[in-house]
């Protein structure tokens, strides 16, 4: 069992939770280092894309990149953003899903962020 200062140690932590939206079951896989914290989304255990996301002092808005898969794909990128501002972390995103449709995108940051109040010391 570890203790709330687990991470401050230099422990990694996992978490995996699923859901099922539209029909559709999806798989997340957290892992929370010393002060990031990476985010696995998908259906089938590939990892296709990769961004990273991370606050800085000279801009409100988290500046990311994508590190692999398709440039022209944003839906990673944008998640990471997202998380790193409400984090304050840098965050790594992989999103495996192929529907990126923003309505389905949105459910499944949805969820991301009730897992996130119902498990904070998991992210």
């Amino acid at each position: 069992m570890e203790g709330p200062g687990a991470a401050a140690r230099g422990n990694v932590t996992l978490h995996n939770f699923s859901a099922r939206l539209w029909e559709q079951l999806v798989h997340f896989h957290v892992m929370r280092l010393t002060d990031s914290l990476f985010l696995w989304v998908g259906a089938t255990p590939h990892l296709r894309n990769l961004s990273v996301a991370m606050c800085t002092r000279y801009d409100p808005i988290p500046v990311s990149t994508a590190l692999l898969g398709d440039m022209s794909d944003t839906t990673s990128t944008g998640l990471a953003q997202r998380l790193a501002r409400k984090t304050s972390k840098q965050v790594f995103v992989s999103y495996n899903l192929p529907n990126t449709d923003s309505s389905f995108t949105l459910l499944v940051e949805n969820r991301i962020k009730e897992e996130m109040e119902a498990f904070p010391e998991k992210f």
